[in-house]
Parts: structure tokens; sequence; C-alpha cells
């Protein structure tokens, strides 16, 4: 039997390991390996408990940099917005070919980034992330929106540039995730995607001088 007098000692609490010390580059590793992860795995994959895993630290260490699961996926998506505008920066490069040639090339880099990252496509254009508002994801992907507008605004100033801008967009991300699926190589019979888009082009810009 114990005695009564004799104070209970109480459990100290677990000391925090040097992995989880505050760490100035922990938040930079985080979305490093959230980044690798979406591109192995898929957009499914990024749980906080995975990410941490793999970056060596506890289920926990992540919300001091991001206190919600939503915040470290727009962190990641983040990511993403920054890759496809510097592909999209690289391409049109210094403005001197003319807007329909730059228009096909911006929509090709886009289908392209599309179907090369899928994981990444998908998790950029979740609507809750958007939603959100964290790491202000719609002030990072409206830019290359505006891209898309300008452009088409100078193939077809007769038209709305944002609305005809809005169709070709829906139909390039249409194309992307059917791509993707394999639905329209079984529809069309090809496994060049180049005909479709030129056919989209078309579809919502008129046909190319002289064709």
């Amino acid at each position: 039997m114990s005695d009564p007098e004799k104070p209970v000692p109480k459990e100290s609490a677990p000391k925090e390991s040097a992995s989880e010390k505050p760490d100035p580059d922990l938040r930079t590793r985080l979305v490093d390996v959230g980044v690798d992860l979406v591109s192995q795995e898929g957009a499914g994959a990024l749980t906080l408990r995975e990410i941490a895993r793999r970056a060596g630290v506890s289920h926990g260490a992540p919300r001091r940099y991001f206190p919600t699961h939503l915040e470290l996926l727009s962190a990641i998506a983040h990511r993403g917005f920054a890759q496809l505008g510097a592909r999209v920066t690289s391409t049109l490069g210094d403005g001197t070919a003319g807007p329909r040639d730059q228009l096909t090339e911006l929509a090709r880099v886009y289908l392209e980034f599309a179907l090369g990252n899928p994981g990444m496509y998908e998790l950029m254009f979740r609507h809750d992330l958007l939603e959100s508002g964290h790491l202000r994801l719609r002030d990072t992907s409206l830019p290359l929106f505006g891209v898309l507008v300008d452009l088409v605004g100078r193939v077809r100033p007769d038209a709305d540039a944002r609305s005809v801008a809005g169709a070709l967009w829906a139909n390039l991300h249409g194309l992307a995730q059917l791509w993707h699926w394999g639905s329209l190589q079984l529809a069309t019979g090809t496994d060049d995607f180049v005909p479709l888009l030129r056919t989209a082009l078309e579809a919502h810009l008129g046909p190319e001088a002289g064709r």
C-alpha cells in the first residue's frame, strides 16, 4: 500500500527533440517536402502527418508554421503557381512574337505543365484553397489570367476579351483533365494533344490568317 502522505511524482513533460526546436529553415523544408510528395504521390498524399514524417519532425511540428492544414497546402500550391508563372514568362520572352503565336505557346505550356505535374495542378485549383485566402493564392493566379486576357484582346479586339479568355481557359482546363484521365485519347484515337489544342484555339480566336 502506498504512503498517503508521500507525494506522487508528476510525470515530466516530454523533452522537445533538437529537430523540433524552432528552426528558421523548417518552414521552407516542410514546403519542399510537400512539393516532392505531391509530385510523387499526388495531392491526396499531402497529410500533415506524412509531410512531418518525411521532414523528420513530429506530426505536430508543422503547426508552428502552418496552424492549419489549408495553410500548408496553400504554401505548396503557391510554389506551383510560381513555377507555372516562370514558365509562362520564359515562353513569352521579349514579346517580339505576334499575339497569336504567344497565345499558342502559352496554351501549350499550360497543358504541358498540367500533364507533367498532375498532382500539383489539381492542388493549385482546389476551390477551398483559393477561397480560403491563405497566401493570397487568387492574387498569384489572377496575373496569369491577366496575361491571357491581354493576348486575347490583341487577337480579338472585336470581342469581350475577358469572356473569351475565360472560355478558352475552361477549354484548356478540360483538355488537361480529360487527357490526364485518358478519355480524349480513347474518344479521338490520337496520342497527340496538339491538334486538339489547335482546334480549341481556332474555336475561340478564329482561324489563323492565311489558313
